[in-house]
């Protein structure tokens, strides 16, 4: 498996930037995690970081017949990019949307990810841990769409609404 990691805006900046948010891990430590977890598990990690929407969307699109998967941690551009987004989604490869902080525990406006809907799923809060817990969720999606056959992992859903399905009236 090939996995490409993406780290947006001001994630260079990681152990110096708000510790007691993003905690004291640096980009390099990160980076050194994510390739020693993923030669444990067979997986080549290539590593990206801009600060550039443009770059990050360069990045996905070329990524599709490259890698197996897309690691993304957006960064601000989570709340404000429809660009990343289309890209996620034209790109057809399975993505997971990483953050170090609890996005969801802090201001209204971090609520709001205008990428997960075309992301297989998210981790969020864990600090550096979030980047690991993102790998083996790739690798067990992965696993289960290569277990069942490449028709099988096709015909697989981009994104799952978490919405209750709506029933018909019986009238």
């Amino acid at each position: 498996m090939k996995l490409l990691v993406i780290h947006g805006p001001n994630l260079q900046l990681l152990g110096k930037r708000q510790p007691a948010i993003y905690g004291t891990a640096d980009l390099a430590t990160i980076n050194r995690d994510l390739q020693r977890l993923g030669t444990e598990h067979g997986v080549l990690i290539t590593a990206a970081q801009s600060n550039h929407e443009g770059q990050i969307v360069d990045l996905i699109g070329g990524a599709r017949g490259r890698y197996d998967g897309v690691l993304l941690n957006a960064g601000a551009y989570t709340h404000t990019s429809l660009a990343i987004r289309d890209a996620i989604e034209a790109s057809g490869l399975p993505a997971v949307e990483v953050h170090l902080s609890n996005v969801y525990a802090r201001e209204p406006f971090r609520h709001q990810s205008l990428i997960a809907g075309v992301c297989r799923g998210q981790v969020t809060g864990f600090g550096a841990a979030s980047y690991r817990l993102g790998l083996l969720a790739m690798l067990s999606l992965w696993s289960a769409e290569h277990a069942a056959g490449p028709a099988s992992a096709k015909a697989a859903p981009a994104a799952r609404s978490t919405r209750p399905a709506r029933r018909k009236s019986k009238r």
